[in-house]
């Protein structure tokens, strides 16, 4: 499955099909000190042929400006520390463990996340890739949007990984961003 964002800005984004049709969306309206960030997911009722289109929440992501993120899933709170766990020096790694028993890693790599299983194969089921912009498209090269390749393998539990991915990403992000301002001092 591929997703196409319609931002880079992951907090603030449609996740859409190949088709078009937006599946997710991520929102966090500005303010002082408290984010929250509110993922929904596109329902469709099909007895009213679609005349009930919808988005319902699938979970929330509140950031705080110190301390661990918590996550609400299902009607649970959960701290991130304690459901993403840290591995590794840097911390550019975490894990989880999905609905279906199996443990999942996001690798934090200096442009992308990528989502892998946390064993002895390591295979990779999804990957975020950013948007490119081709110069004039004179030299051939086209400019992409960002999407998110999913595996079927992870499908059944898409709403975990959407969620998982826009905090890992966002992560991701302020660390690139210190970064650069690390550089310029």
């Amino acid at each position: 499955m591929l997703l196409t964002l319609s931002s880079e800005n992951v907090r603030n984004a449609t996740f859409m099909s190949d088709t078009g049709q937006p599946l997710y969306v991520s929102s966090t309206p500005f303010r002082f000190g408290r984010w929250t960030t509110k993922i929904s997911k596109y329902v469709s009722d099909d007895f009213q042929l679609q005349m009930e289109d919808r988005f319902e929440a699938v979970g929330k992501i509140r950031w705080p400006i110190f301390g661990s993120a918590m996550f609400r899933i299902g009607g649970k709170d959960l701290r991130s520390d304690s459901f993403l766990r840290r591995h590794g020096i840097t911390g550019r790694k975490r894990t989880f463990k999905g609905p279906d028993g199996r443990r999942y890693r996001w690798d934090m790599h200096r442009r992308i996340v990528v989502l892998s299983l946390d064993g002895p194969s390591r295979r990779e089921v999804a990957r975020y890739r950013r948007s490119t912009f081709g110069s004039f498209n004179i030299l051939g090269v086209e400019s992409t949007k960002a999407c998110l390749e999913i595996s079927q393998e992870v499908e059944h539990m898409l709403d975990l990984v959407i969620l998982t991915f826009i905090y890992m990403e966002k992560l991701r992000m302020d660390r690139e961003w210190w970064e650069k301002r690390g550089r310029r001092r």
